[in-house]
């Protein structure tokens, strides 16, 4: 009897030492489940995940920060992960797989004292319903100029810039081709032909490869992602530019697991875990040099892309002002 109650103890005191993780995924659920159990078949390690759009990821972590519950958020636009860097809320950390990275991924860690680092990038552009547009006699939208055609009335979604990173990457992205007040101008326009805001960045693209709508602003490896799984999307990549993202990943500043953050960090860094992201119908470019690239991803060299201001843009202040106006000009007026 004691011999068992000993091994029941044991037991016990063993799954009470389970290390845990804690993690905030910012992509596609595909590839966020997919991530989380070829982590835990490799490591003793249970992980809590959540997913969240980028935006929600940062209010999350912002408003946890006395008390984290969270110890990495992986993946989402760049933009917030940098302004979580700037506001305190995540930590320096210099992964051993930092040399192994593409330029513009270590270019990330370094701007913000590597309190985040590049993962993956792709380009902002959108996915049109061919046979819907077809349908309705409108032509195929292939520039920025183009989704103000009235036309489009009530065609087209692209997500609600304060939960998405995708849309604050478009509303910047407008801003730097534009300039502030002409960008403003062409969203009130745009605004006409918008027949929803969604929460998360991709939403759009699969509403229309649906044919709930005609249109979806999204990044373009999105749009790619439902051409592959056999809807009628064809992927457009603005003629006048665009912007694009470095999907991120951060420690969380006090995060209660911190080296299990780390494992995870270095982890997901690593050419053989990013190469199988394309297994999730993933088709962004993997920041690690040796990873995989899939033959769908969208060649960034193929797409004319602005010199996006990615410390400007995921600043605090900045990213505060153009969501503040967005709200008070077109988030007032919204459909």
């Amino acid at each position: 009897m004691a011999m068992i109650a000993s091994g029941s103890v044991l037991a016990s005191a063993a799954a009470a030492s389970a290390a845990n993780l804690n993690l905030i995924c910012s992509a596609d659920v595909v590839i966020c489940e997919l991530l989380v159990e070829t982590f835990e078949k490799e490591h003793d390690i249970d992980v809590s995940m959540v997913r969240l759009s980028s935006g929600e990821a940062y209010a999350k972590v912002r408003a946890e920060a006395r008390n984290p519950k969270t110890d990495i958020w992986w993946g989402g636009t760049g933009d917030p992960h940098l302004q979580a860097a700037a506001d305190g809320l995540t930590m320096a950390y210099q992964s051993p797989m930092l040399s192994e990275l593409l330029p513009w991924a270590v270019k990330q860690a370094e701007s913000a004292e590597y309190k985040t680092v590049g993962v993956y990038s792709g380009a902002l552009g959108w996915g049109y319903n061919k046979d819907l547009l077809e349908s309705k006699g409108i032509e195929p939208p292939k520039c920025w100029a183009d989704l103000l055609d009235p036309a489009l009335k009530g065609e087209i979604q692209v997500a609600h810039p304060s939960s998405s990173g995708t849309a604050y990457t478009a509303l910047a992205t407008l801003v730097q081709l534009m300039g502030e007040d002409e960008a403003f101008d062409y969203l009130k326009k745009l605004n006409e032909n918008v027949s929803q805001y969604t929460k998360s960045g991709s939403a759009p693209v699969k509403s229309a490869a649906r044919g709930e709508n005609g249109v979806g602003i999204v990044f373009m490896h999105d749009a790619v992602a439902q051409a592959v799984e056999g809807f009628p999307i064809e992927v457009v990549a603005p003629c006048e530019g665009t912007g694009y993202e470095i999907g991120s990943m951060s420690i969380v500043d006090k995060a209660r697991n911190v080296e299990e953050a780390k494992t995870w960090y270095d982890w997901v860094l690593k050419p053989q875990v990013q190469s199988l992201l394309k297994e999730a119908k993933s088709f962004q470019i993997p920041s690690n040099a040796s990873a995989a690239v899939p033959e769908e991803a969208p060649s960034l060299d193929e797409v004319k892309l602005i010199d996006y201001d990615f410390a400007t843009y995921g600043s605090s202040e900045r990213r505060r002002e153009l969501l503040e106006r967005w709200d008070r000009e077109i988030g007032a007026i919204a459909n």
